[in-house]
């Protein structure tokens, strides 16, 4: 089993309904990687100076009261301990000014939510297959 089957998947999203089903389309997957969830962008600068190992993929939502998506995405990418983790924007948002600030911030991916059960399914199946079976992500230091 290499490392980046143990590294979890940290998913940062407010709403709880979106959570569960973001977690059942990875079950579906058959994902070996464990999921931490982090209710706010606050809580997922709190976990992630305490992670051991660290997120091999961090799933974020940018529209979340408090500490939003995108200064939680600064944050990390500002972090020296924390920038080579890829960050995949899960989000409602179409809007280009999102997009291009994410992506000046330094996502890695940039996803719109779909509306629907099967259209997240397939999402996350894509998103999986990319980043756990074609992309070669980072190996913790």
């Amino acid at each position: 089993m290499q490392q980046r089957d143990t590294q979890p998947i940290l998913i940062v999203e407010d709403s709880e309904d979106d959570f569960e089903a973001t977690m059942r389309a990875f079950k579906r997957t058959n994902l070996r990687n464990s999921i931490r969830w982090a209710a706010s962008g606050q809580e997922a600068l709190d976990m992630l100076a305490v992670m051991v190992p660290k997120p091999g993929l961090i799933l974020l939502d940018l529209n979340m009261p408090g500490l939003d998506g995108r200064k939680t995405l600064e944050a990390i990418k500002s972090n020296d301990g924390w920038r080579k983790i890829p960050v995949v924007i899960l989000t409602t948002s179409d809007d280009e000014r999102d997009i291009e600030g994410c992506y000046a911030l330094g996502a890695n991916t940039y996803v719109q939510k779909p509306v629907d059960l099967d259209g997240l399914f397939a999402a996350i199946q894509r998103l999986k297959e990319y980043w756990f079976e074609i992309a070669i992500l980072p190996l913790e230091d």
